[in-house]
């Protein structure tokens, strides 16, 4: 059974989040992705995006909106954003957000200019 050590798990960056892998189909998990996100306070993301499969988020610290116009989250509570449903995270609090991040691997973005992404993670 593959084991991913939080010291080897791959990490991405994008301007006020990162993003740490704990499971794809590169780290042994041919069928499902995870990650943690961590968003910086102040975080607002600039323009919603959509994805092809049903992304599921649980709060695990901080305080969050993932969809325009959604509820605030705080730490333990969960949200299954459907598939074409837009997704936008800002961080509501003073602190940092961490929130757990799981959808089926191989999943594919659609940005707010039309254009697609398959982020390292999902495959």
């Amino acid at each position: 059974m593959p084991v991913v050590r939080a010291a080897d798990a791959p990490k991405m960056q994008a301007p006020g989040l990162e993003f740490t892998v704990q499971a794809a189909p590169s780290l042994g998990s041919p069928s499902v992705c995870t990650w943690r996100l961590r968003v910086d306070p102040g975080f607002v993301v600039d323009a919603p995006h959509t994805l092809d499969a049903d992304e599921v988020f649980v709060v695990l610290s901080g305080t969050v909106q993932i969809t325009p116009d959604g509820e605030k989250l705080t730490a333990g509570d969960s949200l299954i954003v459907p598939a074409g449903e837009p997704i936008g995270i800002t961080n509501l609090g003073e602190g940092h957000a961490e929130i757990q991040v799981v959808i089926t691997a191989g999943f594919t973005g659609t940005m707010a200019d039309g254009s697609t992404v398959q982020p390292p993670w999902s495959r």
